[in-house]
C-alpha cells in the first residue's frame, strides 16, 4: 500500500528536499505540500494523507496547534515531527498534542523514509536520537510538576504487573526486540503486552502511553548505568 504524505514546513527548499526523497521509494507518495499548520489542517479531509511531516515553527498556524488539530479530525492521520535540539520546548508540545514521533532536520534520508513508513503503520516513532533526548526531557519537567491526571493514574492502575514493566521499558525508549530481550520473553508476547496497554490507557501510540505515564507521574528521571539515552532514564514509581 502507497503511503500519502504531506509536508509541513515554511521553507520550500526543505520540502522540496524531503519530497526528493520520499518520492524515489516506490510506495511513499507525496501528495501535498503546506507551508503553514492553517494550510494542513485544511488537506486533512482533501487529501486523506497517512502522515504529516510537520514543522513546528511556522506562521498563522504552528505545528503544535496543527497537531492538535489534525489528531482530532482523523483517526487515522498520523503527525511526524520536524524538530532541533533546540526547539525541545516546541517539540515537547507536539508530543502532548498528539504527534507519533520525531525526526530532526538534518535527519539522513534513510531514517526519514524509516519515520515515516514507521509511523504510517501505526507505531510510533521511539527510538531515535532526538526523541529519546525530548523523552528523557518530558520526564524531567513531569516529575518536577508532580501527577497533572487522576485519570491517567487510575488508567495506569488497570495494568498488570508485567504490563506495567513493559510500560516502563517503553518510557526508556526500547524497541519490542529490546524489551523482549530484558524480560527474557518472546517479542510477540511484548507486542501482545503493548496492544493491550494501548487498549487499557485508550491511546494510539507507544509515544501517547509514555506522555501518560510522565503525566501520571507513573516514571521519572532517575541515575542508572542502564539508560543509553544520553541522560537519567525514566523509571518506575509504582
Amino acid at each position: 500500500m502507497t503511503v500519502r504524505v504531506v509536508l509541513v514546513d515554511d521553507q520550500a527548499l526543505l520540502r522540496q528536499g524531503f519530497r526528493m526523497i520520499l518520492e524515489a521509494e516506490g510506495d511513499i507518495e507525496v501528495v501535498a505540500e503546506a507551508e503553514d499548520g492553517a494550510q494542513a489542517v485544511e488537506l486533512v479531509a482533501r487529501c486523506s494523507p497517512d502522515v504529516f511531516v510537520m514543522d513546528v515553527r511556522m506562521p498563522r498556524m504552528d505545528g503544535i496547534e496543527a497537531t492538535r488539530r489534525i489528531v482530532s479530525a482523523s483517526r487515522t492521520a498520523r503527525v511526524l515531527v520536524l524538530t532541533t535540539f533546540d526547539l525541545d520546548e516546541y517539540a515537547l508540545g507536539a508530543l502532548r498534542a498528539g504527534a507519533s514521533g520525531f525526526i530532526l532536520k538534518d535527519v539522513r534520508p534513510a531514517e526519514l523514509v524509516s519515520a515515516v513508513r514507521t509511523v504510517a503503520s501505526g507505531d510510533a516513532v521511539v527510538s531515535p536520537r532526538a526523541t529519546r533526548r525530548l523523552l528523557e526531557e518530558y520526564g524531567r519537567l513531569a516529575a518536577g510538576r508532580g501527577p497533572v491526571s487522576s485519570r491517567a493514574l487510575e488508567d495506569i492502575e488497570r495494568l498488570s504487573d508485567r504490563e506495567r514493566e513493559v510500560l516502563a521499558a517503553m518510557a526508556r525508549g526500547l524497541s519490542n526486540g529490546q524489551i523482549a530481550e530484558e524480560l527474557y520473553v518472546s517479542e510477540a508476547t511484548v507486542k501482545s503486552h503493548v496492544g493491550r496497554i494501548l487498549a487499557k490507557l485508550g491511546v494510539r501510540d507507544r509515544v501517547q502511553a509514555v506522555v501518560l505515564a510522565f503525566d501520571a507521574g507513573f516514571v521519572r528521571p532517575a541515575s542508572s548505568p542502564g539508560w543509553v539515552g544520553g541522560g537519567d532514564p525514566p523509571v518506575c514509581t509504582g
